[in-house]
């Protein structure tokens, strides 16, 4: 039952999310974190930021580690298999019917308003992730400068997660020698 409510909720996550893994923030919070409490805030960040880091796309790596969370190996089978059949099935009845669905003015207009959507969606996701997960001076100048680099430089998203992952670390490393002494 478990691994069946597994695959229905990424499926639903699939099917519904354009715009890739970070459009679809917003439904892995309602789903994973409201409404079935399979992880904290947290742990869904971190498994998005080691998504964002493994090779692959970043909702399919999501789903696996969430999948293996609660379920190991037949949980990120099926939570994996869930988030990809909606395209699977899309892809094969667009790529089946029509030929030139890019040019049909209707669908170009209509994925017009989709992309405005998802960039509100995903705006307010950022929000309530930023005021959760940005604390102290520290951590806003880590945002900050992660901002600016991945903004204006051409440096790699692993790269410079490694960069504030290291700078967390230290954070916390200098805090704990400082309470010490």
């Amino acid at each position: 039952m478990l691994l069946f409510k597994l695959y229905k909720a990424w499926f639903k996550m699939g099917l519904f999310t354009f715009g890739g893994g970070y459009a679809m923030l917003p439904m892995i919070q309602k789903e994973v974190i409201e409404k079935n409490h399979w992880a904290s805030e947290e742990e869904v960040m971190d498994y998005y930021a080691i998504g964002q880091c493994t090779p692959g796309i970043i909702a399919v790596n999501t789903a696996t580690f969430i999948g293996y969370k609660i379920a190991k190996v037949p949980g990120a089978i099926i939570a994996t298999l869930g988030v990809i059949t909606p395209s699977l099935i899309i892809i094969t009845v667009i790529a089946s019917l029509l030929s030139n669905f890019q040019d049909i003015p209707l669908v170009q207009n209509a994925l017009s308003g989709i992309k405005i959507a998802v960039t509100t969606l995903m705006f307010i996701s950022i929000s309530k992730l930023v005021k959760k997960n940005i604390k102290g001076l520290f951590g806003l100048s880590i945002a900050i400068g992660s901002f600016i680099m991945a903004y204006f430089t051409s440096l790699p998203m692993y790269i410079l997660v490694i960069i504030c992952g290291i700078a967390g670390y230290l954070t916390i490393f200098f805090n704990k020698e400082g309470d010490k002494a």
